[in-house]
């Protein structure tokens, strides 16, 4: 019955996605319980929360993240876990974080900097540098680590390029990033508070060493312009404080969108290889492999929202105050909205998933992204003949990234070598 709320299976536990997406679980939740009632226990130092609805069908997803009058991101702003109530006036000065019409007015300053000549240059770049990592990879010969060798600087090394950012500090950006995306993975230490008690890494008192670094990053770009994206951001009419949050959603979001998707997309394709071989083969686009491979291994696996009004979503009552999470993940693989959502088809048309969202806050760089990773298949098309898992992929411990570690492959050799 829907609304159930009996032996749901569980979805929160960020344990579970490092064993990959559960499709056994959200397909139960899709049939049975698609808004079911999930307990918020203490996990890995994390205290308990009050726990959420999960919103897992397709339609539902988009209802949600469509309705931003209903479903609030300004509320409780939009990581499953409640942040500290002090913090939450801090943390609404970042767009995701906020509802219209405050947030569309941000959204229109930010979008003036991806001008088309950025973004051709943007491009051109981008291709050199993922033709650079594939080559030295493939010359090493054997197996190598996708991850360590390819994907993680290409993402990186692409945003510091967008953005402006001196190569001398790129370390600073992946520390950073590291902090906030895998804070509930046991292999990046909790930083604990004067109690013992892990630290939110959106808190002021973690993010200040950034916003430091982005006003005298700001400061300079005013005194020294350049073609770049902080050049625009710094000379535009945004306050200190809302450019400090710009900064910090451009450096976790903007990288780890691209850091999580290319070597899903990698695995995805060496898990499948007679779509490998359609793509390699040119019987299939770039362009529609790209949304697919996003279908299936989506960067991020949820966003949380909050019922600001008593409302009903597939048939449940909701209270205003609920918090409300939607799955990507499992919306990507409804039965619903995809014929055959588990089989990869790299020529899929249409393609509706919500890897970027959808409504307001749909992804502001998902066209740099799209690009990046068209980009990084095209040259990895044609470094080599293919790619072959050599081991299992590491995957980060997390309910809200959709990371990999690890992905160990076998790069074979080109049919026709590169001119």
């Amino acid at each position: 019955m829907v609304g159930e709320q009996i032996d749901v299976p569980d979805v929160f536990d960020p344990r579970i996605y490092a064993a990959g997406i559960p499709h056994d679980r959200f397909r139960a939740l899709r049939d049975d319980a698609p808004v079911a009632r999930q307990a918020e226990p203490e996990i890995l130092g994390w205290p308990a929360g009050p726990g959420f609805w999960a919103v897992t069908r397709h339609s539902d997803v988009v209802r949600v993240l469509k309705d931003s009058r209903t479903y609030s991101s300004s509320l409780g702003a939009t990581q499953i876990r409640d942040p500290d109530p002090a913090d939450l006036p801090f943390i609404r000065r970042m767009m995701l974080n906020q509802d219209p019409p405050e947030h569309g007015g941000l959204r229109r300053i930010v979008s003036r900097a991806f001008t088309p000549g950025r973004i051709e240059r943007f491009a051109a770049t981008a291709r050199e540098r993922a033709r650079g990592l594939i080559g030295e990879a493939v010359a090493t010969g054997g197996e190598v680590d996708l991850v360590r060798t390819v994907t993680d600087d290409y993402a990186l090394l692409n945003l510091t390029d967008l953005l402006g950012i001196p190569a001398s500090d790129r370390g600073l950006l992946h520390a950073w990033t590291e902090r906030v995306i895998a804070y509930q993975d046991p292999d990046e230490p909790p930083v604990l508070d004067a109690e013992g008690r892990p630290v939110n890494p959106r808190s002021p008192a973690m993010l200040a060493e950034m916003f430091g670094y982005a006003q005298e990053l700001a400061a300079y770009k005013r005194t020294h312009p350049a073609d770049d994206v902080m050049t625009s951001l710094a000379t535009s009419e945004l306050a200190d404080a809302e450019l400090e949050m710009f900064f910090f959603l451009l450096t976790v979001a903007g990288n780890d969108t691209v850091r999580s998707a290319a070597p899903g997309g990698l695995l995805a394709l060496a898990e499948h290889p007679g779509e490998q071989a359609r793509l390699w083969g040119g019987k299939v686009s770039v362009e529609t492999a790209v949304d697919e491979l996003l279908r299936v291994h989506p960067p991020v696996l949820s966003f949380r929202r909050t019922a600001a009004r008593d409302t009903v979503l597939a048939g449940q009552a909701i209270a205003a105050g609920d918090k409300v999470v939607v799955f990507h993940a499992s919306a990507n693989h409804d039965e619903r909205a995809f014929a055959a959502p588990h089989r990869l088809d790299l020529g899929r048309s249409p393609n509706p998933h919500v890897s970027f969202g959808d409504g307001p806050h749909v992804c502001l760089g998902a066209h740099f992204a799209r690009l990046q990773l068209r980009v990084l298949y095209e040259e990895m098309r044609e470094a080599c003949g293919g790619v072959e898992l050599a081991g299992p992929p590491r995957r980060l411990v997390s309910n809200f990234i959709n990371g990999i570690k690890s992905l160990p492959v076998r790069l074979k050799e080109p049919t026709v070598r590169p001119v």
